[in-house]
């Protein structure tokens, strides 16, 4: 995504890199601090922050006793170094692309895969990458309006890039499929809406509609941000309470808060990074009605900026593919605590 300038409460952001506005990029309602759980454990390298109407602390969870393995993913040809026939390795081990899908030969016995275990076993988390690679060549396919209930948006943008061209679209898939990794390590099953094996999209109605078809316990969409140069952190948007034509998020704002608060608390205990400097007071959350994705949605979901990636502290995190396995490994920890309860 991206935020031209400071985003003040009532002004629309500015222009995505390289296109017309995306879509959510209207008005934004920046949630108080007094929004967010009091001790959330991870977060107390930051600050201490009281939560409403008594509501318990959202629980951090330690992390996992082993590492997890990237999974398939671009990263950045900077960045990473590159293995055999140039593919791309880093800290995290390297990264491959999934194989095709092996038929038993003639009077073979079938073979099933055998039931997930572990602690998120019979759970569906959905990972929503944000933006396509491709995009930047269906430009007039992304242009399209689709409907998101309160008005109607772009079906897709090309989101944002740093300034050396290292484009989100690359980020979010690689930092995905770092997150599918570690949260199929602990039995759940993990869809994503893209992976690059699309050549657009999926529009924003789509994304949303991929999230409620799958019933899933908990979507997380994975952006980065192109604010100006000095705006730095993450932060987590969260849905508003919104009524209107195919909109209803009513059910979803209080676990998608829950889901966002916890994400926070882990994120900065994990990664170090802090909460955003120009967006959300400090608290590293947002609530936004503009954006489809979440208007749309029926179930818990969250999207969360990582950083900013027009600012040269940012960035050089961004870029770095142990950052970028800590970044999975702390959204990992809040959904998990989420799912939890």
């Amino acid at each position: 995504m991206s935020y031209d300038g400071q985003y003040p409460h009532e002004d629309p952001p500015g222009p995505e890199f390289g296109r017309t506005p995306r879509h959510g990029r209207g008005n934004a309602l920046i949630v108080a601090a007094a929004l967010v759980p009091t001790c959330l454990a991870g977060w107390l390298v930051w600050q201490a922050m009281s939560g409403p109407d008594g509501d318990e602390p959202p629980k951090v969870l330690p992390l996992p006793s082993t590492s997890a393995t990237s999974a398939t993913g671009a990263t950045s040809a900077a960045n990473a170094t590159k293995g055999p026939a140039g593919t791309p390795t880093d800290d995290a081990g390297p990264s491959r692309t999934p194989g095709p899908s092996r038929t038993p030969a003639p009077g073979a016995p079938a073979t099933s895969a055998p039931p997930a275990t572990g602690p998120l076993a019979g759970r569906t988390v959905v990972v929503d990458p944000g933006h396509n690679p491709g995009n930047f060549r269906h430009t007039r396919e992304i242009n399209r309006q689709v409907n998101i209930g309160t008005n109607s948006k772009e079906c897709d943008t090309t989101g944002t890039a740093s300034n050396a061209g290292y484009t989100e679209a690359e980020f979010t898939l690689d930092v995905s499929r770092r997150l599918k990794a570690i949260l199929e390590k602990q039995g759940a099953t993990v869809q994503f809406t893209q992976n690059a094996d699309r050549p657009y999209g999926p529009c924003i109605d789509e994304r949303a509609r991929i999230g409620n078809d799958a019933k899933a316990d908990a979507v997380i969409s994975v952006h980065a941000d192109g604010s100006s140069a000095g705006h730095r952190g993450f932060h987590v948007i969260l849905p508003a309470r919104v009524k209107s034509g195919a909109a209803d998020t009513s059910s979803i704002v209080g676990p998608s808060r829950d889901l966002g608060a916890r994400i926070v608390g882990n994120f900065v205990r994990v990664t170090g990074d802090a909460p955003a400097n120009y967006v959300g007071g400090k608290t590293g959350l947002v609530v936004r009605s503009d954006l489809g994705g979440l208007n749309l949605s029926t179930v818990p979901k969250v999207f969360i900026e990582c950083g900013n990636m027009r600012d040269a502290q940012d960035i050089a995190l961004l870029t770095d593919p142990s950052w970028r396995q800590k970044a999975a490994q702390g959204m990992a920890d809040g959904i998990s605590g989420f799912l939890k309860g």
